[in-house]
């Protein structure tokens, strides 16, 4: 165990500071270029973090959703409040910035940042300059300049797409949103619908007409694509969709229901989040959980490394799921699939 006598021969300060300080006295008076040094050398020596009292660092959350966008996609509310629950278990300080207030706002104290949203390539080289150090989570158009942490949604498209063949399906549709661009202001692909139409063109099976996507992950872009695809099909639908999210699969279930389109007796549907809406349609939503605390832990973490052990590589983390079985989606067990 890592004693306070030895923090302070490390760090070169006395031990009445160091134990003053590790122990939140908040009468102490020193420079904070030399509480930081105390703090890393402690955390550096393994000292147990938990065991010091004082704020160690003071990051920032920039969260470049609007409101609307928040309220519509509960994931990334659910991201916010672990980033705040995992950051106060770190001793961190956290201030909020929105995308209205501009990287400008960025509080000069900053030791680092995490990013939930889409940055312009200009906002990234500009938080390169002034707070180098920070984790961007879903999406980095540059991981060069910074780490990255987001859930593996392109192997959970494929995952998706083999347990519907081994099920027997060869009809197969996808209902997503699209990436919004902040540089050209315009909208692109997903990787979900990329990844979903790589693989079913190698499994021989793509067909343009089963797929529906754009604009943004919400309830009602979800039933707006979805009315429009009915309508479109002259009653040749899909025997399975794979949804990009749960927000766009309620929409989707809400214009399939008003149809008199049964799932899951005409077709099946398999989406992605696990939010907590999934459990409480009709019917309640087979879907790939994303941890979001998880997701939440591991950019903390990856914050504090960057802070402590100081690198110039970069690290991209790839998290995994974990199929949720409900009602609109039956996997077949994989003892039947070897038969």
């Amino acid at each position: 165990m890592v004693t306070i006598k030895q923090v302070a021969e490390k760090s070169g300060y006395s031990q009445a500071t160091v134990s003053r300080l590790l122990k939140g006295d908040t009468s102490l008076s020193i420079a904070e270029e030399t509480r930081k040094t105390i703090i890393h050398t402690a955390l550096a020596m393994g000292y147990d973090r938990s065991k010091i009292k004082t704020p160690i660092e003071q990051i920032a959350v920039l969260f470049w959703l609007t409101d609307q966008e928040e309220l519509q996609d509960l994931y990334f509310r659910q991201l916010r409040i672990s980033i705040e629950k995992y950051a106060k278990i770190n001793n961190m300080e956290i201030t909020m910035l929105k995308h209205e207030e501009g990287i400008e706002q960025l509080p000069k104290n900053s030791s680092g940042f995490i990013g939930i949203g889409s940055f312009t390539n200009d906002e990234i080289r500009q938080l390169k300059t002034s707070c180098p150090n920070g984790v961007f989570l879903e999406i980095n158009p540059q991981p060069d300049l910074f780490d990255t942490v987001k859930p593996d949604t392109d192997h959970m498209t494929r995952k998706a797409i083999d347990y519907f063949t081994h099920k027997g399906y060869q009809k197969i549709g996808f209902i997503g949103g699209a990436f919004f661009d902040p540089d050209s202001g315009s909208e692109e692909m997903d990787s979900r619908e990329s990844a979903f139409r790589d693989y079913l063109l190698k499994k021989g099976l793509l067909n343009e007409k089963y797929i529906f996507s754009g604009g943004h992950f919400t309830v009602d872009q979800g039933y707006q694509l979805t009315s429009a695809l009915i309508a479109s099909s002259d009653d040749d639908l899909p025997e399975a969709f794979f949804v990009a999210s749960d927000t766009i699969a309620v929409g989707a279930l809400q214009a399939f229901n008003e149809k008199g389109i049964l799932i899951p007796d005409r077709l099946e549907l398999l989406s992605i989040n696990d939010n907590e809406i999934a459990k409480f349609v009709s019917p309640p939503l087979t879907t790939f959980k994303i941890d979001v605390e998880e997701i939440a832990k591991t950019a903390i973490d990856m914050l504090v490394d960057q802070l402590i052990y100081p690198r110039k590589t970069t690290k991209t983390v790839l998290l995994g799921s974990e199929l949720i079985v409900r009602k609109s989606f039956i996997p077949v067990a994989e003892d039947e699939t070897s038969k």
